[in-house]
């Protein structure tokens, strides 16, 4: 449920107090923060920061009665898909939070959602802001990598592999059961498919493992056939992809007509998994980094010279038939809230 918009006698300062100030030590490289105007952070020697920010409005990025648990850890996952795209480390983060009233129980159980995340990666919360206004969180992250070892989407090289971690179109499928309550919700498959689209994993050991290996790198939030023409283009590359090699989960495949699974999978959005370009001597490398967090990578296809995106599925052309998901243009994918 959403937090009540009505009066509470919970003070700005006491909910910054209550929620988000904790009582232990500070993480290495925090001179600074929260408390005052602004934090002080040192970085490691010789290390380049990395900074990512994202905001999540109710309606547009989760439904309006998300649990506040799951809110709270979508905020934080979504910039961490980014900063694992780059192959950094995450250090701290800010949290500017929204509110239409402070509700307490709600507060709780969003800030154990945020919590529960930030210490599954020893990220601290130096600052942020907190408002009264429609449900908006937005994070910073803010993390590291020795300096020239970013992951960019520019790097690739024509002969390089394209490569994803995990499975795709769990986290649409996911939303679709949301909003159709179907008379199995209570299955197994079900109940899988809704929790990828409510807690996100980010692959940030995976993203640090491909540092050196993968030429490029971007995480997956629009839909492959929306994220992958960005990746191309920056490299100045054209792609293909065999649809066949998607990688598709059991879960997925169990609740969705294969057309059905395989639109999910190109256009669906909200994976968070990592695209990689991979030189094919170095496959096997990334391959058995991979294994060892317990994560599986797939061949999807290759990177070659000229320019634009081609799919083919079954050694025949195939034009998906939406491009991911825009903001600031007329929706591509029905599924987007």
């Amino acid at each position: 449920m959403s937090p009540a918009s009505e009066s509470s006698d919970l003070g700005e300062f006491e909910l910054i107090g209550r929620f988000f100030v904790r009582d232990r030590p500070r993480r290495a490289g925090v001179i600074l923060g929260i408390g005052d105007d602004a934090a002080l952070l040192e970085l490691p020697q010789g290390a380049d920061l990395v900074a990512a920010v994202d905001t999540v409005v109710a309606g547009r990025h989760f439904p309006e009665d998300s649990g506040a648990h799951s809110i709270g850890h979508r905020a934080l996952a979504v910039n961490l898909s980014d900063i694992a795209a780059m192959g950094a480390t995450p250090l701290w983060a800010t949290l500017a939070l929204t509110l239409p009233g402070a509700d307490s129980d709600w507060l709780e159980k969003f800030a154990a959602g945020f919590w529960a995340l930030a210490d599954t990666y020893g990220i601290e919360l130096v600052g942020g802001d907190t408002t009264r206004g429609p449900l908006t969180v937005s994070v910073q992250i803010l993390g590291h990598v020795p300096h020239g070892t970013a992951l960019r989407r520019s790097g690739a090289r024509a002969g390089d592999l394209l490569v994803v971690s995990g499975t795709l179109g769990d986290a649409a499928a996911g939303l679709a059961c949301l909003e159709a309550q179907p008379q199995d919700a209570s299955s197994r498959e079900v109940r899988e498919l809704i929790r990828r689209f409510d807690y996100a994993e980010p692959r940030v050991h995976l993203g640090i493992c491909a540092r050196g290996i993968a030429t490029a790198a971007m995480d997956l939030s629009d839909g492959l056939a929306g994220d992958l023409p960005k990746l191309a283009q920056a490299s100045g590359l054209a792609a293909h992809v065999e649809l066949e090699r998607l990688p598709l989960s059991a879960a997925l495949t169990s609740v969705a007509s294969p057309s059905q699974a395989l639109e999910w999978a190109l256009s669906g959005g909200d994976d968070y998994e990592l695209l990689f370009a991979v030189p094919a001597v170095r496959f096997a490398e990334l391959e058995k980094a991979a294994d060892r967090l317990n994560l599986t990578l797939t061949r999807i296809g290759e990177l070659r010279g000229g320019s634009g995106v081609t799919w083919s599925l079954n050694g025949r052309d195939f034009l998906p038939r939406a491009s991911g998901f825009d903001h600031f243009a007329q929706a591509s994918t029905q599924i987007t809230v």
